[in-house]
C-alpha cells in the first residue's frame, strides 16, 4: 500500500445498536456511566419500553426489566 493510502484511510459510516436491559435504576446508571466517558449524550438513547416477563403484557413497574435502545453511526477504515 502506497504511503499516501495509509496516511489518508477511506472510511465508511456503520451504524451499530446498542441495547441495555435491566431495571430503571440500573439503565440510568449505565448511561450516565457511557456518557462520562464521552461515549453518547443521555438523549441519544430511545425512552424506556417495559418488557413484560414472560410475554404476557401487563402492568410495568420500575423493578420489572426495562430496555432501551441507541442507533450510533461509527465511521468505519477500510
Amino acid at each position: 500500500m502506497p504511503p499516501s493510502s495509509r496516511s489518508n484511510p477511506q472510511t465508511h459510516p456503520e451504524k451499530v445498536r446498542h441495547l441495555l436491559y435491566g431495571s430503571l435504576a440500573a439503565i440510568d446508571r449505565t448511561i450516565k456511566i457511557l456518557h462520562a466517558h464521552g461515549y453518547a449524550d443521555p438523549n441519544d438513547w430511545s425512552d424506556p419500553i417495559p418488557v413484560p416477563p414472560g410475554g404476557v403484557v401487563g402492568t410495568a413497574s420500575p423493578d420489572m426489566p426495562w430496555m432501551v435502545i441507541l442507533t450510533k453511526t461509527l465511521l468505519i477504515e477500510e
